[in-house]
């Protein structure tokens, strides 16, 4: 029988950690606590967000902690005797002096073939690269990032097709499944971490607002179309068309010109526009687009 009996404090802010925590609760282990970031504000209205992980605590009665300042609950951690702790993307880096407080340490569920891919990117830099296969890596956390021994790793192949919105869903649930596979056996210490191949480490970047913009002077067509990919939820991908800002929700790759909207790359190929939202923050396809805001 699956031992669920130890107490986990669970690290974890964004949709991505949602899928993980639901699936500790639901296979019936017990959840100490919800360590989350600050609810904060976004969006044009700058109104207060709650973390989506919180809300599921309170949903299951389960303590929520937002720190400012992780050594703020180290007291908190240490109350509850001797915990393990789950991480899923949290945020935040974690300092040596908490994650000493677990046993055995914090387990990491992050979303690429480590050593490949460390840092808060991974997929979004597989769709940019046009990688043929990624994955999940569960791993035991370490002060530097994404650097400690790993647990055990599963492959996903890529078609080159997937969007962000995509992957994240998708690798959400296989690591949901591979860490409820292994838990067990990385709690009671049968299963032991291997440590990394340094030498052939790779990181990603954050990205930002600024990361948006399309430059087509520097990017073949396929790596603009895998941008938009890439981009779709966060920092979205934006052209100026038209003398027009807008936002490209979908796109493919064509070797002529037909309409404003099939745009000259680096490579002489063209960025075809399907799908956008226009400047009035509408959704629609290129040819309403066409119509609505002729050249």
């Amino acid at each position: 029988m699956m031992n669920t009996s130890k107490t986990i404090v669970f690290f974890g802010t964004e949709d991505f950690s949602l899928t993980v925590l639901t699936a500790l609760i639901e296979a019936g282990y017990t959840i100490g606590a919800v360590v989350t970031k600050p609810d904060s504000k976004k969006g044009r209205g700058q109104q207060l967000t709650t973390p989506p992980v919180k809300i599921l605590a309170t949903r299951h009665n389960i303590p929520v902690w937002q720190p400012e300042k992780l050594a703020d609950i180290a007291s908190d951690i240490k109350a509850l005797g001797n915990p393990a702790g789950v991480l899923v993307s949290y945020g935040k880096i974690i300092p040596q002096s908490i994650i000493d407080l677990f046993t055995p340490g914090i387990i990491n569920v992050h979303p690429s073939l480590l050593p490949k891919y460390r840092g808060p990117t991974p997929i979004e830099s597989a769709i940019k690269n046009g990688d043929e296969t990624t994955g999940v890596s569960i791993m035991q956390l370490s002060a530097k990032m994404d650097a400690g021994p790993v647990y055990t790793a599963k492959q996903y192949p890529l078609k080159g097709v997937e969007t962000q919105i995509d992957l994240y869903q998708t690798l959400a649930v296989i690591g949901s499944d591979l860490l409820l596979e292994t838990l067990p056996r990385i709690l009671d210490e049968s299963l032991q971490p291997e440590i990394q191949q340094e030498d052939a480490a790779t990181y990603c970047a954050l990205l930002t607002k600024d990361d948006a913009w399309i430059d087509l002077k520097k990017l073949s067509a396929v790596e603009a179309e895998r941008q938009v990919r890439a981009h779709l939820v966060f920092p979205k991908s934006k052209l100026k068309v038209n003398d027009l800002d807008i936002i490209v929700t979908k796109s493919h790759v064509s070797d002529q010109q037909k309409t404003p909207l099939d745009i000259e790359c680096r490579d002489g190929a063209f960025l075809s526009i399907d799908e956008l939202i226009a400047p009035s923050g509408r959704r629609m396809t290129g040819e309403a687009f066409l119509r609505g805001y002729p050249a």
